[in-house]
């Protein structure tokens, strides 16, 4: 799928948009001890190419950045993608 593609570009904002969401959503069940999103859904959203709305989301609600992995590796997910869609552009 080409990242020029209006197709990819929706993708793109849809599953940030909902990793973003998620981590609101996950957020306010902890402040209101209600059952949580499970961490292993938050990170398949950030590698599903929802890395930079995971990150914008940990930040802007405060939520798991006390986890090392969290605090590391989204990050690291994010640089990972935008490596390869780098080297996707450059073929």
């Amino acid at each position: 799928m080409p990242f020029d593609s209006p197709l990819a570009a929706a993708y793109l904002a849809a599953v940030n948009l909902a990793a973003f969401v998620l981590f609101g959503a996950d957020k306010r069940r902890a402040q209101r001890g209600e059952w949580r999103v499970p961490e292993r859904t938050l990170f398949l959203f950030a590698l599903l190419g929802g890395s930079l709305g995971a990150l914008c989301g940990m930040r802007a609600f405060r939520h798991k950045t006390r986890h090392w992995y969290f605090r590391y590796g989204l990050p690291a997910i994010l640089l990972a993608q935008l490596a390869l869609a780098w080297r996707m552009t450059l073929a």
